[in-house]
């Protein structure tokens, strides 16, 4: 009866030995395809963390106290964030389409010129194209927003077409066979499968679009921009250190985001 007795607790022993290395090898390949996601925020709330303490450490005059009061900054926040939500927006409603568009087989002889049309567009300077549609048409919101959606479409709309293109070709033999009409093909197998590509180009053109609405404020529209003009206009050192800061943290912080999104998208169509 003994020997039955340690026979079974030998065997609950090995079964829990095996469950907790079971358990720490999914933790450490969670953490090894995953790692970023927990680095990167930290890095953001230590970049946060050092500015606060910095201008909290300096003595500043009235000037630049003024410049980075709490209401001011986050005005200027919240206008920058309004330009890239808008333009990403208008990037996914005017990308995604044409790039289905571009993915058939009556319109691919156009793909290899629309491509080559907005790699030459995105290869122009985004300060000057904001400036020449400033100039020809009027300064504010309306033209940075038009301006930063052209910067940023290109990444959305060529990942449109290679994700599309990606598609194996038999799983959609596979669902003409069934019956499906072409337009039942491309949106309920295509476009789900092509999703992970277009997401990453989304993650792509939300970045550039953080980076370039810092330009928008030299057109009137705003943005963390005019802490960068502030700075230099006044000779404020720390006025532009803050002012970096913050546009870098807020870039990291859409990126992190962007890639949660990514990753839950990819699980799911895996």
């Amino acid at each position: 009866m003994s020997t039955a007795t340690s026979e079974t607790v030998d065997t609950q022993a090995e079964a829990a030995v095996e469950e907790e290395e079971k358990k720490q090898g999914t933790f450490a390949r969670l953490w090894f395809q995953h790692y970023d996601l927990v680095i990167l925020p930290m890095i953001v709330i230590l970049l946060l963390l050092f500015l606060f303490l910095y201008v909290g450490t300096r003595d500043l005059d009235t000037i630049e106290v003024r410049v980075l009061a709490f209401d001011n900054v986050q005005g200027l926040l919240a206008q920058h964030l309004y330009l890239v939500l808008i333009s990403t927006i208008l990037v996914l409603v005017i990308a995604v389409p044409v790039g289905i568009l571009l993915s058939r087989r009556s319109a691919r002889r156009l793909q290899g010129p629309v491509l080559a049309i907005g790699g030459f567009g995105q290869a122009l300077p985004p300060f000057g194209v904001l400036l020449l549609m400033a100039f020809a048409f009027s300064f504010g919101p309306t033209t940075a927003i038009v301006g930063l959606t052209l910067a940023a479409l290109l990444p959305v709309l060529r990942n449109t077409v290679i994700g599309l293109q990606q598609v194996d070709q038999s799983l959609i033999e596979a669902a003409r066979g069934m019956g499906m009409t072409s337009r039942a093909t491309l949106f309920r197998v295509e476009v789900p499968l092509a999703v992970p590509v277009i997401v990453a180009g989304l993650r792509v053109a939300l970045v550039l679009n953080v980076g370039t609405a810092t330009l928008a404020s030299y057109i009137g529209a705003g943005g963390l921009g005019e802490l960068v003009q502030q700075a230099l206009r006044l000779n404020r050192i720390n006025v532009l250190l803050v002012a970096g800061g913050i546009i870098a943290a807020l870039a990291l912080l859409i990126d992190w985001l962007a890639g949660v999104a990514e990753r839950i998208v990819v699980t799911r169509s895996g």
